[in-house]
């Protein structure tokens, strides 16, 4: 397995505290798309550690009968197209850093797959309403069926 390189130190204190109040998991974005999906009546599983052999990682949102995984990324963690934003201080360790979060982030979708699991990403800034309505389409097609 590769050492995660040493991360530097953080460019000033305000920095420092911003990372460090840094949700990971209950995010507001996570929090509406989880009140979207409960108030169309789907039920889910939070920080649900997917069935992936020799790595660890989580949905944040789980339909494990349907083997549906969402994750709602970060614009600024998942390195977003439309509003992802570089660090203008150490700026070589953030490019790999949010780098390696879109590589995990492909890899963890294609390993998905391969176990007939769908893995659905949603970005923080996503009206909720719409991504739920997303959500809600292939839990629903995929209620009915069974798996080995």
């Amino acid at each position: 397995m590769a050492r995660a390189v040493e991360r530097p130190a953080a460019s000033d204190a305000a920095a420092l505290q911003r990372m460090r109040r840094q949700k990971q998991a209950g995010t507001r974005p996570e929090l509406a798309l989880r009140r979207e999906l409960w108030a169309r009546g789907l039920r889910y599983r939070v920080g649900l550690r997917l069935p992936i052999p020799a790595v660890r990682r989580t949905a944040d949102v789980a339909f494990p009968k349907q083997r549906v995984a969402v994750f709602v990324d970060g614009c600024y963690w998942h390195a977003c197209p439309e509003h992802g934003t570089r660090p203008r201080s150490n700026s070589g360790w953030w490019a790999t850093k949010l780098a390696a979060n879109v590589a995990r982030d492909r890899d963890t979708d294609h390993k998905l797959r391969l176990l007939d699991w769908v893995p659905i990403r949603i970005w923080e800034h996503e009206e909720p309403r719409a991504a739920a309505l997303r959500v809600h389409q292939v839990v629903r097609e995929r209620q009915g069926r069974t798996y080995p």
